[in-house]
This record gives C-alpha cells, sequence and structure tokens, in this order.
C-alpha cells in the first residue's frame, strides 16, 4: 500500500496513475473538505490529521511501503511530519513538488519581470516589506498566519484584507487575529485574473502578498492582475525540501521512481 499525502489538485492524477500501476492507495486529506482523490477501485481515502506516530502505525501494521508528500509546496509540517515517519517506520518517502511559476533570479516570470517582485522568506519578513510598499494589502497566503500580518498593519497604519479558504476555521482564524469580516474574501481558488483584480479593487489594494503556489495554484493570474492593478507583490519564498527526500517535479517521474525501488 501507498500512503498519498494529499489535498491539492495534484492529488486525483496521482492516485490514480500510482493504481493503475499496480498498487493500493490510501489518500489521506487533514481535511474532510470535498476533493477528488480519482476513482480507481484501488483508491481509498482517509480524512483528519496525522501525526508520525499514526503514519508509523500504518507502516508497520498496515502494509504501507512507501508514503508519497502531494501536498502543498508550504505544508511545512506535513513534509516534516512525513519525513518523522518515514525515518522511524523505514519507509521511503516520495515528495511532488509542484513547479515554480518564477524564472530563475533575475529572468522573466510568467507574467513580467522579476525585478518588480519583492521576495521575504518567512511572514514577518513579507509582512514588513508589504506595509512598507503601500497603504492597502490583499493578503492570499491563508488564514493561518493572518495575526502576524495584522499586527504589523496595525503598528503602520496600513488596511489589510485577507482572502482564505471558505472554511469556518480559516474566517474564525482571521477573525480571531482581529480583521473584520467585511476584509475578508472567502473562497477557493484557483483564481482567474478578473476575479484577483475584482478582489484588489474591492479593497483598493496597492500590494499583494502571495506564495509561489505555481501555475496549478494560480500565480500567474495573480501576478498579471497585480501589474494590471498596479500592485507591488510581495512573494513569500517556498521552504527548502529536507535533505534525503525524494522530490519530483512531475507525477510521471515520481511513479517511475516508485516502481522501481517499491516492488
Amino acid at each position: 500500500m501507498i500512503l498519498l499525502l494529499g489535498g491539492t489538485s495534484e492529488t486525483a492524477p496521482l492516485a490514480t496513475e500510482l493504481a493503475e500501476a499496480g498498487y493500493r492507495v490510501l489518500v489521506s486529506t487533514a481535511s474532510d473538505v470535498e476533493l477528488d482523490v480519482g476513482r480507481h477501485e484501488r483508491i481509498s481515502r482517509r480524512m483528519g490529521p496525522l501525526e508520525a506516530a499514526d503514519v508509523v502505525e500504518l507502516i508497520e501494521g498496515h502494509g504501507v511501503r512507501a508514503i508519497v508528500d502531494a501536498t502543498h509546496p508550504y505544508a511545512e509540517q506535513a513534509h516534516r511530519m512525513a519525513d518523522e515517519a518515514a525515518g522511524r517506520g523505514g519507509a521511503p518517502v516520495f515528495r511532488l513538488h509542484r513547479p515554480s511559476a518564477l524564472a530563475s533570479p533575475g529572468g522573466a516570470d510568467a507574467a513580467g519581470d522579476q525585478d518588480e517582485l519583492l521576495f521575504a522568506d518567512d511572514h514577518e519578513r513579507a509582512a514588513e516589506l508589504a506595509c512598507r510598499a503601500g497603504r492597502s494589502i490583499l493578503l492570499t497566503v491563508g488564514a493561518n498566519n493572518v495575526g502576524v500580518y495584522v499586527r504589523h498593519a496595525r503598528a503602520a497604519g496600513v488596511a489589510l484584507a485577507a482572502r482564505v479558504l471558505d472554511r469556518e476555521q480559516s474566517l474564525h482564524a482571521c477573525q480571531e487575529a482581529g480583521l473584520a469580516r467585511e476584509r475578508i474574501v472567502a473562497g477557493r481558488g484557483p483564481f482567474s485574473q478578473a476575479e484577483n483584480r475584482q478582489h484588489i479593487r474591492r479593497f483598493a489594494a496597492d500590494v499583494l502578498v502571495t506564495k509561489d503556489s505555481g501555475q496549478a495554484g494560480g500565480l500567474a493570474e495573480k501576478l498579471a492582475a497585480a501589474r494590471a492593478e498596479g500592485c507591488r507583490v510581495v512573494v513569500l519564498r517556498r521552504p527548502a525540501a529536507s535533505g534525503g527526500t525524494r522530490v519530483f517535479e512531475t507525477i510521471d517521474d515520481l511513479v517511475a521512481a516508485v516502481k522501481r525501488i517499491v516492488v
């Protein structure tokens, strides 16, 4: 059995290809949000958070022979959990690393010149850059770290709005951080260029904060919308992959590696 840590748009095609290669695939998602995980008879799904100990139990007691990590590029907790469980349980980890929508530094990205972008290694730095760059910020990095931006925006006297997943937990996290409901857009992306422009205009944003979520995550549409609206963009850099993890940018390459190693 392959344990596939999913939740992204790549989940269904990856699970399906593994199943068609002859593996039983258990797709695990942290939430019960509706998600296509594939319809092959060898695919099953579990929902709810997993700790490393839970994965070790699956490896030792339920025949899991490998972990495939297809979580979001910024899901650092999931990545660490997979690596820890693999080390304790002796199973290999294969990580699907969604390609960046940005070219190498100094090059051109899918929506313009990278020199127009501001880059940050963490949320504190991103919040600092955003508050210096403009007077109204549209935050599109999820709900988990909204509090950091609220704190910086209040100190700088900058307006802040956030776009988050349409889940009660996300709305609650924003409001607990001190963001008023009318300053929150709830929805599920990826969003089109027109939708991004609409949200920028709604809050008169002159700064957009985003993750490098790749083509599948709609980054190119965000950047194009920001450029069209005259918005500065702060990009939160991706976390580095841990040493020893097998990392692949395409589903075909990952499945081929699984077939070579998990026999």
